[in-house]
């Protein structure tokens, strides 16, 4: 006869105290190694982080080049990144460490709810990081580059050269000359950069370049601390609304909304979408609609999964007879 659900082994409150203090400390052991990597390749990490707002920035005609305002600002935005990074990589074995203190206390089939969402919320997290990058970002920084560089301004006079006045002619090359001599000058036009080639104090011949900003109201000169928190801030943001399916599965498992339910309401889940896309971007329309038709189609993704996997699936279909509650100590 199957084992009835308060048929339970019972741990002492100190030993779940001290079964929680083993697995934080494993947990912090293991990332341990994982914050060291991360540190040795944070420069990189944080250079490829600020791709899409250089790239942006050259596009629009602007000088790819960032700010630093204080001494340690670069530092910070370079530990800050290595921190997330070290969460980010070290989530499995963290999440890892928890589900081995908490399974011993979960039924059968609550451990089957769990090995479905955790999956489905790391798939759903790694997919709004690559939508950040490689389609978000690009969109609202091409906006904003745009934008503020649309501001009018007041026509440069042009007048005849004076009697005897001739303009030097610098080159305009789109990369710089693999060999330059001392005292060479040029204009990178990939850059947007006035190049000269001078000597260093050992004699050897150093490039060094200046950005051209052009005739313009505004110059666009960004500070790395404050493009690497709009770019984690956007990160959060959107790993945060991309578990929406996740949502909706817990909802419509705890009893609370059926497929049926969902969608009845699809026009104030689309109002609800588009309230979340303002909330969570800062305002703007271009970002607003990027976070708010995904979010709606994940939102229709939700209802999908919760007609295709309903509560009674996902627990078994043995559930009826008792024994998919047991817990492991009564296995």
């Amino acid at each position: 006869m199957p084992r009835q659900e308060h048929e339970i082994a019972v741990m002492p409150f100190g030993d779940h105290l001290e079964e929680l203090r083993r697995r934080l400390i494993l947990a912090l052991l293991g990332i341990a190694p994982i914050l060291v990597a991360s540190l040795v390749v944070g420069k990189r990490v944080l250079a490829f982080l600020l791709g899409p707002i250089e790239a942006a920035l050259s596009r629009g005609g602007q000088p790819a080049a960032l700010q630093v305002t204080g001494v340690f600002e670069m530092f910070g935005a370079y530990l800050k990144v290595s921190i997330v990074m070290t969460i980010l990589i070290g989530a499995p074995w963290i999440i890892y460490q928890l589900w081995k203190f908490v399974a011993p206390g979960l039924y059968r089939h609550e451990r089957r709810f769990a090995y479905l969402l955790a999956p489905l919320s790391s798939v759903l997290t790694i997919i709004s990081g690559l939508f950040l990058y490689y389609v978000m970002l690009p969109m609202i920084l091409a906006f904003f580059v745009f934008f503020n560089a649309s501001l009018p301004v007041s026509p440069v006079a042009a007048a005849p050269l004076p009697e005897g006045v001739t303009l030097p002619a610098l080159p305009i090359l789109a990369a710089d000359p693999e060999s330059p001599a001392v005292g060479a000058v040029w204009y990178n036009s990939t850059l947007g950069q006035l190049r000269a080639c001078v000597a260093a104090a050992d004699g050897t011949p150093i490039v060094k370049g200046t950005a051209m900003i052009g005739h313009a109201l505004v110059a666009q000169q960004y500070r790395v601390a404050d493009c690497v928190g709009i770019i984690l801030g956007f990160a959060l943001a959107l790993a945060v609304a991309f578990q929406m399916p996740v949502v909706v599965l817990l909802l419509g498992w705890a009893g609370l909304v059926t497929p049926g339910f969902l969608g009845k309401y699809r026009r104030h889940a689309a109002l609800v979408c588009a309230v979340l896309g303002a909330v969570l971007t800062p305002a703007d329309p271009i970002s607003m609609l990027l976070l708010a038709g995904p979010l709606y189609i994940l939102y229709e993704f939700g209802m999908v999964l919760l007609r295709v996997l309903p509560a009674s699936r996902v627990a078994g279909e043995e559930s009826s007879s008792g024994d998919v509650y047991a817990r492991p100590d009564d296995q």
